[in-house]
């Protein structure tokens, strides 16, 4: 059950209020001022608070500060847009002029206390992403994938607008969120918004906020105010809405309902090529040139190289924590099936198949078919085969893997044409040491 304070100095608006939230399953303590909430107990402990904005002693929104962490609905007769946004920006989670409406009230509050319930299981979920990647040093050690490492930490200090490419699955949301984490706003919100997952008609007021009544319900852009605005999938933004993008990104917009232009860093990411679009008269080129400040193009996995083992590895020690599971390993067969497949869905695509081959594992090794993809590779392959599909590195790490039980160094030596020297050199470069013989 929710606890909710309610600061009123006029006794018979309190107690109707009181009322009327307890018949909807709220606990709910009330307090004519400031002084005698705090005189009561702790602003902190309550899981919303309402109050007037004129009380006696210090007035309704000093509790903003004096109670951080616990979202705040202000009253006020004194309705005015003006009003509202003050409240706002001073921290309270919304606004209500009196006299209101009952349902109004109650709708508010669950709203509020919703919201409050999302933020904090984003918080946690944010905690977990955290853990999961390692934003602060991206998996790979690729050629492709240290450039663009490089261009996060050079990009991420400054305020320029950066547009994420690359296919489906390759991680731009990963690389928006190591951009705000190297920035100056990384102790800001950061708000991701998939720009294809919201019917055209709600879009604007999603991402810029729309009036109500006189009530103004700010937008994803008032809400990640002083922080990073995420824009995914943004060549799906319909034309109106990329015309108002583009008078934010040009600071020469005011809302109605504020007088200073918003202090938010817009990212965006697309796996569409905006450039035809623009040819194709469906993406503004102004606007375009205005994301494209700077632009992060994010390779496919099948031109990574090795880097696709390393994430094999990382993502099966983070899939069988999740799911309990002792530990787990990839078996030669499963190694040469994921280097050799192409991954048209990328990193997801790799996730997604390393979590299921880990939730039908019975045993102690993951072997091709818990994978399921490419079952052409299980059997054995000839050097000839392997040597027609894959590059002078792949040869040797796939031949290597599929022979060393069955050659002496010197075999694998001579067959690879290498002198044994050359081979340990090798093996410790690629990650491949002898395994040791079971006694």
């Amino acid at each position: 059950m929710n606890h909710l304070l309610i600061i009123e100095d006029e006794p018979v608006i309190r107690a109707a209020l009181r009322r009327l939230l307890e018949r909807h399953g709220h606990q709910v303590s009330e307090a004519e001022s400031i002084e005698a909430a705090q005189a009561a107990g702790g602003l902190n402990d309550f899981n919303l608070i309402i109050t007037d904005l004129r009380l006696p002693g210090q007035p309704g929104n000093a509790v903003l500060k004096l109670a951080p962490d616990v979202p705040v609905i202000i009253m006020t007769s004194y309705a005015s847009v003006t009003s509202a946004v003050d409240a706002m920006k001073s921290g309270a989670a919304d606004y209500i002029a009196k006299p209101f409406d009952h349902d109004e009230m109650v709708m508010l509050v669950q709203k509020v206390l919703r919201e409050k319930q999302k933020e904090r299981r984003a918080a946690a979920l944010q905690t977990d992403v955290d853990q999961a990647y390692p934003v602060a040093g991206m998996i790979g050690k690729s050629i492709a994938m240290s450039e663009v490492c490089s261009r996060i930490h050079k990009v991420a200090p400054t305020e320029a607008t950066v547009l994420i490419t690359g296919e489906s699955g390759t991680g731009k949301e990963l690389v928006a969120r190591a951009l705000h984490k190297h920035s100056a706003r990384a102790d800001a919100a950061f708000i991701a918004f998939n720009c294809a997952a919201i019917p055209e008609q709600s879009i604007e007021a999603e991402l810029f906020g729309q009036h109500q009544a006189e009530r103004f319900r700010p937008g994803l852009i008032q809400n990640a105010e002083g922080g990073t605005l995420f824009l995914d999938e943004v060549g799906e933004l319909p034309m109106p809405a990329q015309a108002r993008l583009l008078r934010v990104l040009q600071g020469a917009t005011h809302d109605q309902a504020a007088d200073t232009q918003p202090n938010v860093r817009i990212l965006a990411a697309t796996h569409r090529d905006l450039r035809k679009l623009v040819q194709e008269n469906a993406f503004r080129s102004d606007l375009y040139f205005r994301l494209r400040v700077v632009e992060l193009n994010l390779p496919p996995l099948r031109e990574r190289g090795d880097d696709v083992i390393e994430l094999a590895v990382f993502l099966l020690d983070r899939a069988r924590k999740q799911l309990g599971r002792a530990p787990l390993k990839l078996g030669r067969e499963a190694l040469e099936a994921i280097r050799r497949y192409h991954w048209p869905g990328n990193v997801r695509e790799l996730s997604n198949a390393i979590e299921r081959a880990v939730i039908l594992c019975d045993g102690e090794q993951i072997t091709p078919d818990l994978l399921a993809i490419d079952h052409r590779v299980t059997g054995a392959s000839t050097a000839a085969d392997v040597n027609d599909k894959l590059s002078l590195e792949e040869y040797f790490r796939v031949f290597v893997l599929e022979h060393q039980d069955q050659m002496t160094e010197t075999e694998l030596a001579n067959a690879l044409g290498i002198s044994r020297k050359t081979l340990w050199e090798r093996r410790q470069r690629f990650g491949l040491p002898r395994p040791k013989k079971r006694s």
